[in-house]
């Protein structure tokens, strides 16, 4: 999820909360508070440089939802999605779900039954591959998902398995881990165990899968801060490529939330969304300056909470306590993801995080329930015609040869 947010929804025990959930933190001038088509064949055909007649894949993320709904609410998170004109689906395939007790077991059937509602609607499947079993988990730190494993070469073992199982299905595009340069690599970021995950990982899912088409974690776009166990996503990315560890990816995979301040908002202090190429410290420049200019950036979470502890920014105040937005700002953010990513050459992806709150009004105090396009109990906020208006129109423009 977001710098500011959690991934959400029942089950699996991932609700770690981080920056930003009840802590009363305002919002500040610099922007820190979250702060291709077809089946088989696929890995192949994605671009591996900027191209400015790309066609932008759209996606809505799901986190840890989907595999704990109903299967009528899964019918409904899903037909959201294609509703909204969205051809890709961000899903957790977490290895604590599907390994929950034992290295010798295996519960595939929940993450199977999304696989397969995904695929009858035409939707593309991202799997997020992380989250340790407690049996697999670091020494020192054992009461967390996010703890990293003990043996990472246990965690590829796990992702060779998931390939082998879903790249016939038509799987082919894997992100090794969510967001490790925060601690949902517990407790603290490492990137060069990050890095020695990445290795081994990625030789994994190549070897099981030959078309695989892998995303570095999605980085959050924070500030380092040392009391909150943050490094930022240009300073961690940098610290990964010393290692090498861009020429093991075919893409970044990124978390620009720009609220109170819309995507394509052109500032003296840089958004989030300007950091990937324009800003003074950008990801487009690390990756430069290590060899690999052209490497596409998927943006795999961006959006906005209309909810939270603090006050409600609407798009011409910010306030003090700022921690959310208002519903209708929300919607002028949804308007302005898809044409500002679209705007980026280096930008071959973005998905909206969510597609449905995870809480009430009583929940306030954690924003990361409260990103959806629907309300908690069904309801439609303003953002889910802003957002499908904002996809329908992008198809519709002119194709650049």
């Amino acid at each position: 999820m977001d710098g500011a947010a959690t991934a959400v929804g029942g089950g699996a025990g991932l609700r770690r909360l981080t920056r930003g959930d009840g802590d009363g933190q305002s919002v500040r001038p610099v922007v820190l508070l979250g702060v291709r088509r077809g089946h088989g064949g696929l890995g192949s055909a994605l671009p591996t440089a900027p191209q400015n007649g790309k066609q932008l894949r759209i996606g809505i993320a799901f986190g840890d939802t989907l595999t704990w709904k109903s299967d009528q609410d899964l019918a409904i998170g899903l037909d959201d999605a294609v509703e909204l004109g969205a051809k890709w689906i961000r899903v957790d395939l977490s290895w604590n779900n599907i390994q929950p007790d034992s290295p010798k077991s295996y519960v595939w059937k929940r993450f199977d039954r999304v696989v397969k509602a995904a695929h009858a609607r035409k939707l593309e499947v991202l799997p997020t591959i992380g989250y340790t079993p407690g049996w697999a988990r670091k020494a020192g730190c054992t009461d967390d998902p996010s703890c990293p494993p003990a043996h990472p070469e246990v965690f590829a073992g796990f992702a060779r398995d998931a390939a082998q199982r879903y790249a016939p299905q038509g799987i082919h595009v894997w992100e090794i881990w969510n967001e490790p340069n925060i601690p949902f690599w517990a407790p603290k970021p490492d990137a060069a165990a990050y890095t020695q995950l990445l290795t081994v990982t990625s030789k994994a899912l190549r070897g099981a899968d030959p078309k695989a088409y892998l995303l570095m974690g999605g980085l959050a776009a924070v500030a380092t801060n040392p009391q909150q166990a943050y490094v930022s996503h240009t300073e961690f990315l940098e610290q990964v490529c010393k290692l090498g560890g861009n020429k093991l990816v075919d893409a970044l995979s990124y978390h620009p939330y720009t609220y109170p301040h819309l995507p394509s908002a052109k500032t003296d202090f840089g958004t989030a969304m300007e950091e990937i190429s324009s800003a003074r410290d950008n990801l487009v420049a690390v990756l430069d300056k290590y060899g690999t200019p052209n490497m596409p950036i998927w943006i795999t979470e961006t959006g906005a909470p209309t909810n939270g502890p603090g006050g409600a920014a609407d798009g011409r105040t910010i306030p003090p306590d700022a921690s959310h937005v208002t519903e209708g700002f929300q919607a002028d953010i949804a308007s302005d993801t898809i044409p500002a990513a679209a705007a980026n050459p280096h930008v071959t992806a973005v998905f909206w995080f969510a597609e449905q709150d995870a809480g009430t009004a009583k929940d306030k105090q954690r924003r990361s329930l409260f990103y959806g396009l629907r309300r908690y109990d069904g309801s439609r906020k303003p953002a889910f015609q802003a957002f499908k208006d904002a996809v329908a129109a992008y198809y519709r423009r002119p194709q650049t040869p």
